[in-house]
């Protein structure tokens, strides 16, 4: 191990980290891959067959060229590196996902090329390049192994069926295409060839017994790889295409290959920060660079490839998802295409990354994963022949589904679109087509075959030629191959452009445009020193990439330009910041979403709610303490740059007008200028100090190179003693910095446990993958599901109640309802998460509604099979008349909910009424109670249905969660009201009388209309003493108002009414609209109609049940008390003071000010505010009534509205005498309006009895800002001397002053009333 530590010193410096080298250990012979025994063994499990039978990895039913034998590590260089440890069984597997695979000379064996990624713990990533080719098996063992696999093969098939052989080949041929466990490259050239099925079919029939050793020639498949600590692909790519070209020429190359190989390890440093590097190949030099630290990070995959395999719409709709930390599930047969999509999309989240489990390529031993419970990015290799419906996946409710090769995606229900989604689009497709690329081809990238790389196969030529005929259609508003030429050269060239101009205006057609390309890249080679086509290939990829990314960083810089404003730094040092992470609340979520664009809100109010910007809130947070995050840090300069631009223009509102990117010319232009000016040259490659006869050349096959050359590094190097050197300064500033701050260990231990699961399960392991470990793996998702479960109810219940906002300082507790439907969405999202963790058997989208209907199913047969049992059981039932006067109680039943939800037309799919039974059981306040009831049947969650580790079969984790969502009973929810409001509700209304008074009866024929935030239900009869009716109507929402009255026919007109029930018979929410006064002429204020506020009320029955709310109750009517004491004969009932008075006006209007200051879909009723108990028309009867004569001995009580129609007649007879001419003309006019508004309030066809009127009154008289001119008038009349005492509030002028002053603050806010007040006058 000393060579791996003499080697590892410069280790974070260099390139390349290790050589490696995999294929078949010819000592050990052909082995069945243990892996493909594994899931085989897992694909039993779930399956609930024998596993025992399944665990030996033979399957004779395969041809053995087609099974998957176990691939080794033969090699690798150096042993270890220290903060880089070799991961043997990972590389083995990334580096060969399938096995082994195994050729003959009749079948092709191009070379394929392929990246992988590992993620550590930690989050940081190494990248690994593989390129796999196919050798001669020079072992006569491994040979007479195949012959005897074959002839064991063919006996079988002969005792099976007892066809011919040819036709048992063919048939084996047909089964292994669709098998498990095809070889990588077998996958690969089928799907290339446009014929495969007949070509397989002949050429095996050809061999009659696939493959014998003294005819064919046995090819098996070997990998070169090179891991890397950054993403450098195509220089990587290059290297390992040369060193494997050096293998297959006919001439040993300049040096032997250990050259080479020690040269790229320990010679060839990582390019500094802002600088390009050229190092030298086996036959041509390589160059990359890398970013300057003020730039994006690197990323060198090309996203030109990834837009053009998905098309522009569908990657932006893939980003968008991954965005919101959906499942991702990416499904192709090419590794590469993979990696590609996967690289691309996580690159473009500048400045956020990506916090969960991320496996660009999935082994075929880590299919469980796909049960993980938790977002996930994830590649799939796809079988050659096997379409999308065949594939089973544990989940769908959330999943993001990306068929590359397909060029299609499937995408979960109901996700917000980015925002300026279409502005952007447009902005992205401008930059593909500047470089040629057709933004609406969902085709595969024209390939252009480099020096050095695979030879593309007949296949993709004709792919290719499909694709340039495609483009070159003028039709798809693409340029012809031709003019896109010379386009570029024109672009490139002024001297060309104007010769051009020249020639066109003298009618001669510029011809052979490709010797003017030859030309003119002769001119730039000749200044520039010349660029090979591989290297212009490069650079044009190089600048698409970065223009593309500062497409979408732009935007990002764009929406989170204020974000810093939001940053709640509460912590006074680290160690307490992360002590108590949990509990603080870092981002003030509520204040960030008012100051952004409406269009905004749909996305922004998700997005805030993932994990990948609470890290990247955390990272803001802890850059206080230290060194800032580099992505942070980019992105924070970038914004400060911005924002300096923005100060000599006058600041303005957040708009929701899309900016483009401006600096797209100058990010190109800095990569350009790296690639053409190189900054450094690496040392050749040179003889290193070999034995002698090592080193040996043989063409066709890599040789085994010397390990004690290459495990040591060099001793020397200058690179390397610059970069100790910084390693031990920095490590002598961390030990510094440890002691002053926070021990390190503690750190990460805190900083684990403060970020979710998906962090701590970014990378599967792959190095121990035994039944026990994916347990284990799964007991972590278990414990992750019910910690998220504490989290979100916790959230729901903070953000309900309002302390969160109160600590923020905001003066008022709510929730809007936009992040209140972000909240619940993202509990529908977890609870599907959790009945679909470990399910075996998948039935339909969404396995909760799936398990509900197996429930319902269930419930209905022991229903019928009871009522044959016993059909006299219903008789109980029939005790209504008990309760006519109250509303009977409704039974809480889950299959009654279900039905509720199946009969909802508007609701298409599985998952969308998974999600509406969810809000409906959260509104009902029995969601904990109906998944309990749920769970309760054991033959619904057993081990055919859930395999042994699922979430739902853990008894004590199952209780916690459940207790959790019965926490959330605490508060008031109308998540479905308010989402579902077009479907038709049931609603019961009782009308219960005040029966003590002996008044329950009535020969007049009541109505009543009910009116909701959404609408009316129009005016519906009830039958004679009945005093109970039902009615469906569509949604009314929350309800506000009653309208109740009568006839006043026959001779017991006289109704005296405590109040109107009403009941929404789906999610049995019970409103009461308390009355307390007479409907009737002659009697109280003679009315016959009565307008009544309403408030939501709890029965007994659910206060004990522990359903009951305790969020504060809506304001109501007018309770019986003050009505009485206003109004009262005696004048003995409570009379407030006249400070209470002045108080309860300004606290009435402060509450109509604050309700236009919520956001408009968040205000709710302002009748409530207008018209209820402690409201504006309440507050202004009790001014009004201040120092009033009410009472006559032995007369009639008067009414403040008989005061207000005796100043109409003085002043319309004042009008007529002409004493009003002589008035200043605004207060004529005021005279006028007051008299005009009464007038018509008294025409109304409306028995609204004088109270009523009265209220109507200050109603219009608000809405119409006339209160503070009328009330003047009323003053100055001398009828005030008549009907009102010396001590009256009316009568003293600074009172009255101080009033109209707070009434005019309601001027600037548009009043508008309900239709059930304002009905049938006219104005």
């Amino acid at each position: 191990m000393s060579g791996g530590s003499a080697g590892s010193g410069a280790a974070p410096c260099r390139f390349a980290h290790y050589f490696v080298i995999c294929g078949i250990d010819t000592e050990t012979g052909l082995e069945p891959d243990q892996l493909a025994a594994l899931y085989q063994w897992l694909e039993a499990d779930r399956q609930g067959k024998d596993s025992a039978t399944a665990a030996t990895g033979e399957n004779f039913e395969q041809s053995p060229l087609k099974r998957t034998f176990k691939s080794k590590v033969l090699a690798h260089y150096p042993e270890n590196v220290e903060w880089n440890p070799f991961d043997q069984d990972a590389v083995n597997m990334l580096c060969m996902p399938k096995g082994l695979s195994f050729r003959t000379q009749t079948d092709q064996r191009d070379p394929q090329f392929h990246s992988f990624i590992i993620t550590k713990e930690d989050g940081s990533r190494t990248y690994g390049f593989v390129h796999t080719f196919y050798e001669e098996v020079t072992s006569s063992q491994i040979c007479s192994a195949m012959q005897t696999l074959y002839q064991m093969h063919n006996a079988e098939h002969a005792s099976a069926n007892h066809p011919t052989t040819s036709s048992s080949s063919s048939s084996s041929s047909s089964s292994s295409s669709s098998s498990s466990m095809d070889s990588l490259a077998g996958s690969l050239d089928e799907a290339d060839s446009p014929n495969s099925s007949s070509s397989s079919s002949s050429l095996l029939a050809y061999k009659a017994g696939g493959y014998d050793s003294s005819r064919d020639t046995l090819y098996v498949s070997k990998a070169l790889c090179l891991i890397t600590p950054m993403p450098f692909m195509h220089a990587s790519r290059r290297l390992l295409s040369q060193l494997h070209r050096a293998v297959t020429a006919a001439t040993a190359p300049p040096l032997p290959l250990e050259s080479y190989v020690y040269n790229i390890l320990y010679e060839v440093p990582l390019p500094a920060p802002g600088r390009s590097l050229k190092f030298h190949g086996v036959y041509e030099p390589i160059v990359c660079q890398r970013p300057g630290l003020g730039e994006l990070p690197l990323a060198d995959f090309s996203l030109a490839e990834a837009f053009s395999l998905l098309g522009l719409e569908n990657l932006i709709q893939v980003f968008t998802c991954t965005l919101l930390e959906m499942q991702i599930l990416l499904y192709s047969q090419d590794y590469q295409r993979l990696m590609t999509v996967a690289e691309g999309i996580t690159t473009l989240l500048f400045p956020f990354q990506w916090q969960h489990v991320y496996v660009p390529i999935l082994p075929a031993s880590l299919l469980h994963f796909l049960d993980a419970p938790v977002p996930y990015l994830m590649g799939l290799q796809s079988k050659e022949g096997t379409d999308r419906s065949k594939l089973e996946l544990p989940q769908e409710a959330n999943l993001c589904f990306v068929d590359i090769d397909n060029h299609y995606i499937e995408l979960p229900e109901d996700f917000p679109h980015l925002p300026n989604k279409t502005e952007f689009i447009q902005e992205l497709g401008e930059v593909l087509l500047r470089f040629g690329i057709s933004p609406n081809t969902g085709a595969p990238p024209r390939t252009r075959a480099c020096p050095g790389s695979t030879p593309s196969t007949p296949g993709r030529e004709h792919k290719t030629v499909a694709l340039r005929q495609l483009e070159d259609d003028g039709r798809n508003g693409n340029l012809a191959g031709e003019e896109l030429a010379v386009l570029e050269l024109l672009q490139e060239n002024a001297t060309l452009e104007r010769l051009h101009e020249l020639t066109k205006r003298t009618g001669v057609t510029v011809a052979h445009v490709e010797t003017l390309r030859g030309k003119v890249k002769a001119q730039s080679a000749e200044c520039q020193g010349g660029l090979t086509a591989a290297e212009e290939d490069e650079l044009k990829n190089a600048k698409l990439n970065i223009q593309l990314r500062e497409v979408f960083a732009s935007r990002f810089t764009t929406m989170f330009a204020d974000y810093e404003a939001f940053v709640i730094q509460s912590a006074p040092d680290l160690e307490s910041w992360l002590t108590n992470r949990e509990q603080m609340h870092n981002f003030d979520k509520a204040s960030f979403l008012s100051d952004q664009p409406e269009p905004y809100l749909p996305f922004l109010s998700h997005f805030i709610e993932t994990q990948m910007f609470a890290t990247f809130i955390d990272n803001k947070i802890m850059s206080q303490w230290e060194e800032k995050e580099p992505l942070l840090r980019v992105f924070d300069a970038r914004i400060d740059k911005a924002r300096l631009y923005n100060v000599q223009r006058a600041p303005s509102l957040r708009s929701s007008i899309y900016q483009r990117c401006s600096i797209l010319k100058e990010s190109a232009q800095a990569i350009e200028q790296r690639l053409m000016k190189i900054d450094h040259t690496a040392i050749h490659p040179h003889l290193l100090d070999m034995k002698i006869g090592q080193g040996k050349y043989e063409q066709g096959f890599f040789p085994k190179l010397q390990a004690d050359v290459l495990n040591t590094g060099p001793i020397n190097n200058k690179w390397s003693h610059r970069s100790a050197r910084a390693q031990r300064t920095k490590d002598h500033h961390r030990q510094q910095t440890e002691h002053l701050s926070l021990d390190s260990d503690l750190k990460e231990k805190y900083m684990q446990e403060a970020r979710s699961l998906g962090k701590n399960l970014r990378q599967p392991k792959l190095s121990d993958l035994s039944p026990a470990v994916i347990a284990q793996t799964n007991w972590k998702f278990v414990e992750g599901l019910l910690k998220e479960c504490r989290m979100k109810t916790k959230r729901m219940l903070v953000e309900k109640m309002g302390w969160e906002a109160v600590e923020l300082g905001h003066g008022e507790a709510n929730i809007t309802g936009l992040e209140e439907n972000t909240l619940i969405a993202s509990l529908c999202d977890l609870l599907e998460r959790i009945w679909s963790h470990g399910l075996q058997v998948k039935q339909g989208k969404s396995a909760l509604w799936s398990h509900l209907l197996h429930y319902q199913s269930r419930e209905e047969r022991l229903l019928e099979q009871q009522q044959v049992e016993s059909p006299v059981s219903h008789v109980p039932e029939r005790r209504k008349s008990d309760c006519s006067i109250a509303l009977p109680s409704v039974r809480v039943s889950l299959i009654q909910d279900m039905r509720h939800i199946q009969s909802m037309s508007e609701i298409k799919t599985d998952v969308g009424r998974a999600r509406a039974w969810i809000r409906l059981s959260l509104e009902k306040k029995v969601l904990s109670q109906h998944l309990k009831q749920l769970l309760s049947q054991q033959a619904l969650t057993n081990r055919n249905l859930y395999k042994r580790y699922a979430f739902l079969r853990c008894e004590e984790e199952k209780e916690q969660f459940l207790f959790h969502l019965l926490s959330l009973n605490t508060v008031d929810y109308f998540c479905f009201t308010s989402v579902f409001t077009t479907i038709m509700i049931p609603y019961r209304v009782v009308i219960i009388p005040i029966k003590k008074l002996t008044n329950a009866m009535t020969t007049s024929n009541p109505w009543v209309c009910v009116s909701g935030e959404l609408g009316d239900s129009g005016i519906m009869q009830i039958p004679k003493n009945v005093l109970e009716t039902t009615f469906d109507c569509q949604n009314l929402g929350k309800l506000t108002t009653v309208q109740l009255g009568h006839d006043n026919a026959g001779l017991l007109a006289k109704w005296l009414v405590d109040c109107v029930m009403v009941r929404n018979e789906i999610t049995g929410h019970t409103y009461r609209f308390p009355c307390g006064r007479w409907l009737g002429k002659g009697i109280d204020d003679g009315s016959l109609e009565r307008v009544l506020i309403g408030e939501l009320w709890m029965s007994s029955g659910e206060e004990d049940s522990g359903r009951c709310c305790r969020t504060p109750p809506l304001q109501h009517s007018p309770s019986q008390t003050r009505r009485i004491s206003i109004t009262s004969l005696s004048g003995r009932g409570y009379k407030p003071t006249s400070a209470q008075i002045q108080e309860a006006i300004g606290e009435a209007v402060n509450n109509i000010i604050k309700h236009f200051h919520k956001p408009e879909k968040e205000r709710g009723s302002l009748t409530v505010l207008l018209c209820g108990e402690s409201s504006l028309v309440a507050a202004l009867e009790q001014f009004f009534h201040h120092g009033f004569k009410s009472s006559r001995l032995f007369q009639k009580t008067v009414f403040v509205w008989d005061f207000v129609e005796k100043a109409v007649v003085y002043m319309e007879s004042a009008d007529q005498m002409g004493d009003l001419q002589e008035t200043a003309e605004p207060l004529g006019m005021t005279c006028q309006s007051f008299c005009h508004y009464v007038n018509a309030i008294n025409s109304t066809p409306r028995n609204i009895g004088k109270d009523g009127k009265f209220q109507l009154l200050v109603c219009l008289g608000a809405r119409d800002r006339l209160l503070p001119q009328w009330l003047p008038l009323l003053v100055e009349c001398p009828v005030i001397q008549q009907m009102y005492e010396d001590i009256a509030l009316l009568r003293d002028r600074t009172t009255v002053n101080a009033l109209i002053g707070v009434l005019e603050t309601l001027h600037e806010f548009p009043i508008t009333l309900e239709a059930s007040l304002i009905k049938c006058i006219d104005l």
